[in-house]
């Protein structure tokens, strides 16, 4: 296989697909190999391009196949799609992959390494958390409601409001004792959840002050340690991006066109990129607004000027934006944050 130059492979659970392709495209072969002889196969490869699309388990084998020698690249799936021929099968697909590799522009998204998913899982098990208790509460106030018992809004106020109706302290008529037991167990459950997100955001704290790059990027007004270990598991290495604005449009942070016949459109932010840390840059990016007026900087004194022009929302997603641009100047250039000058 002196002509192969690149091998497009289709992940799955047990059963994958591999299209080798010369460097002009033309097919050298195409195999469906079982989970267990997939390394096999690549191990038996000379040194070579392996693409495959960035989904589940993608990582994984691609730090397997970089350990073998193969230069790695994975794809959005969004990207390979336009290059698949006729029905969708695995081997089109894996033959698209193959294709779209070889794209002099294609856009590859970088190997994360076993620290970075490790603190991505982090993120994610407290996300689920979080989740769970949100709908917890929401279960248990439209239950109460039943009995023309209601709470007052947030996590103190649905605390509070439990506790009261346990002690006894509800005037409703129609709730039973045997509800005010079941409302008991609802709220050990509750706390059960937030001792345990706790326990995560004591992880993620712990993770932050033991890591040089996230102690740099918190001394940026509105990024705390849940904003700068997502940020470490999600980019890596910032040197990927051409410079701060390119970043933030990986991110979802900057407005999406809808340009025609020379007339530019610009409308909301894209929201592509990674949903939870775009969030986290925002919520961090609105605390910081709200402490703008006792602790003026420059940066806040010119997110204070847009919020009076455009709004609160949209002062907090054009900080988030900025607060996104000197993220990647720390992590690029590998330095101290500056505050601007006033």
């Amino acid at each position: 296989m002196k002509s192969l130059s690149v091998v497009g492979v289709d992940l799955a659970k047990l059963v994958f697909q591999a299209h080798g392709a010369s460097a002009q495209g033309r097919e050298i072969f195409s195999r469906r190999v079982r989970r267990e002889g997939l390394l096999p196969l690549m191990r038996d490869l000379a040194p070579t391009v392996v693409a495959m699309e960035a989904c589940g388990g993608a990582h994984y084998w691609a730090r397997r196949f970089r350990e073998m020698g193969h230069e790695v690249r994975l794809i959005a799936p969004q990207y390979v799609k336009p290059f698949v021929k006729t029905n969708k099968n695995d081997a089109a697909d894996a033959e698209a992959i193959a294709e779209a590799a070889v794209r002099q522009n294609m856009r590859f998204v970088p190997v994360k390494t076993v620290q970075q998913q490790y603190i991505q899982s982090l993120h994610r098990i407290r996300q689920g958390l979080m989740v769970s208790r949100v709908a917890l509460s929401n279960e248990t106030r439209g239950l109460l409601a039943e009995y023309g018992v209601i709470m007052a809004k947030g996590h103190r106020g649905f605390v509070q409001g439990i506790t009261q109706l346990i002690a006894g302290s509800s005037t409703s008529p129609d709730l039973i004792e045997p509800m005010r037991e079941e409302a008991q167990a609802l709220l050990s459950r509750y706390l059960e959840l937030q001792r345990r997100i706790e326990h995560y955001d004591e992880k993620l704290k712990q993770l932050a002050a033991s890591q040089e790059p996230c102690k740099r990027l918190m001394q940026i007004r509105g990024v705390g340690p849940l904003t700068a270990t997502a940020m470490i598991a999600a980019v890596g290495d910032a040197r990927m991006f051409k410079n701060g604005r390119q970043m933030a449009a990986w991110m979802g942070l900057v407005p999406r066109q809808s340009s025609s016949g020379g007339k530019q459109l610009l409308l909301g932010i894209s929201k592509r990129g990674d949903r939870y840390l775009r969030t986290l840059l925002i919520h961090g990016a609105r605390a910081s607004l709200c402490r703008a007026v006792r602790q003026p900087t420059r940066v806040s004194t010119w997110a204070t000027a847009v919020a009076d022009r455009r709004g609160l929302n949209k002062a907090a997603v054009a900080l988030a934006n900025k607060n996104a641009r000197m993220m990647w100047a720390i992590l690029a250039r590998n330095e101290e944050y500056r505050m601007p000058a006033q």
